[in-house]
């Protein structure tokens, strides 16, 4: 967490000043009808480096987040005594990705993924899977592979549907594709927008993901606790209500998650055209969910970064990752409805029933080293409502149709609406860039008035 003496912004909120006070003297101010050039909505990886962006080409900006950290769906969490992600977690297709050249600025060591691997085994409901019935598994995984790669070029098919024309085998593959690299059950995922993704070199960060998003927000306006409950757009500029009064801005960037948005989370006044309204629908968040078990003593014999499947009923699909960066730590990752009430259930309910899934595989005298457990449960998360978007079938275009502006001066940025960087903290960046560029050009060209 970083100290709030970094932050300007809620000392000036706390003293009742919403006007920007780096930019202008107080005569100035009084000339100006906007108190920004861009309000900021969201510190995620969207607004920190919108707010770098804009700090480079001399707008005034300031970030309004509502919760009393910065970082979103990237946080490193240290509640357990050793770090864990309990979000966002590799910097994908590292080529393009900015935070790569954030990291490398800021000294943050980085880690090829393909050096993390430790093995693995698969298991049903504790139990480890037969030999016969881990080939099968392999080979359906294979052929899934193959049939989508068809299918997309002819229909934009779920996962699931694509499975099904084929044999019943290749379901179970797809429910265990989607569950675990994505969060979500097969029936809800666009072929064609899995396969529009960027793919590249991934890198992870020992330091922590969510530690780089903290020290990159050091020195910026930002006013954390300060939710925005409505945006107007009616009049000129863009009117905020935050807590403490109104701010005004020339443009807004909204960083909030698609199921914020699809929840009224903010109050859009006038409501959002009937094209982004269509776009919001044809997306749903996924669930991808972690436990985190802390396991001290004895490692069992597993090298860092083993990692075992256990199938339970249905979706019921846990990934437990052992001992990441040599940490005393269990992770597992599951998604889907199952993850979605084990959230909603709370923190007790799904470290207890995840620990009574280990404690299956490992033997029940190895309950008393599992004692500490932390839920990341984003679908149950109420600044959040789930981990990243996901396409339904038909619906790529969506993210598209989200990139546009709402009345010149509302644009949405983030994970949703980063193209073939969708889904990725690195897309919500470039999501990002890409907008307060465009700003900057309408500022430019008087499409958004300065006065």
């Amino acid at each position: 967490m970083i100290s709030r003496r970094h932050f300007t912004a809620g000392t000036l909120l706390a003293a009742g000043s919403l006007a920007s006070p780096a930019f202008l003297s107080s005569p100035a101010r009084a000339q100006v009808r906007a108190d920004l050039d861009l309000a900021i909505i969201g510190a995620g990886a969207a607004g920190l480096v919108a707010a770098h962006r804009a700090r480079e080409k001399k707008l005034t900006a300031r970030i309004f987040e509502a919760q009393g950290r910065v970082g979103g769906r990237v946080h490193t969490d240290e509640s357990l005594g050793a770090g864990f992600e309990a979000g966002a977690f590799y910097i994908h297709f590292a080529e393009r990705n900015p935070w790569r050249e954030i990291a490398e600025r800021q000294k943050f060591e980085l880690v090829d993924d393909n050096t993390l691997w430790g093995g693995f085994n698969v298991f049903r409901h504790g139990k480890p899977l037969p030999a016969e019935e881990r080939s099968r598994r392999r080979g359906a995984f294979g052929r899934l592979s193959m049939e989508l790669e068809r299918e997309g070029r002819d229909a934009d098919l779920s996962f699931a549907e694509a499975a099904r024309r084929h044999a019943p085998e290749l379901l179970e593959a797809a429910q265990g594709l989607t569950l675990l690299s994505l969060g979500e059950d097969p029936e809800h995922v666009s072929i064609r927008d899995y396969q529009a993704l960027d793919s590249g070199d991934d890198f992870v960060l020992p330091a922590g993901y969510g530690h780089l998003l903290e020290t990159h927000g050091k020195g910026l306006d930002i006013a954390l606790n300060s939710p925005v409950s409505a945006i107007d757009l009616s009049g000129p500029g863009v009117r905020l209500t935050v807590p403490g009064g109104v701010v005004t801005a020339r443009a807004v960037l909204l960083t909030a998650s698609i199921g914020v948005l699809q929840a009224g989370g903010i109050r859009i006044t006038p409501d959002w055209p009937a094209e982004i309204q269509r776009a919001l629908s044809g997306l749903r968040m996924g669930a991808m969910t972690k436990v985190a078990l802390r396991m001290d003593g004895d490692r069992l014999g597993l090298s860092p970064w083993t990692q075992y499947f256990d199938q339970g009923d249905g979706d019921e699909l846990v990934n437990f990752e052992f001992w990441p960066f040599g940490r005393p730590l269990i992770v597992a990752t599951f998604g889907g409805n199952y993850a979605r009430s084990l959230a909603k259930a709370g923190e007790a309910t799904a470290v207890s029933t995840i620990r009574d899934r280990l404690v299956a595989i490992l033997g029940e005298s190895e309950r008393t080293r599992l004692p500490q457990g932390r839920l990341a449960g984003w679908s149950a998360d109420p600044h959040a409502l789930g981990s990243y978007s996901i396409a339904l079938p038909g619906q790529m275009e969506a993210r598209r149709v989200l990139e546009r502006p709402v009345r010149d001066r509302l644009w949405l940025a983030g994970e949703a609406n980063a193209g073939p960087a969708s889904m990725t903290a690195g897309g919500a960046a470039l999501s990002a860039q890409r907008v307060v560029d465009d700003i900057v050009r309408r500022l430019a060209t008087g499409t958004i008035r300065r006065d």
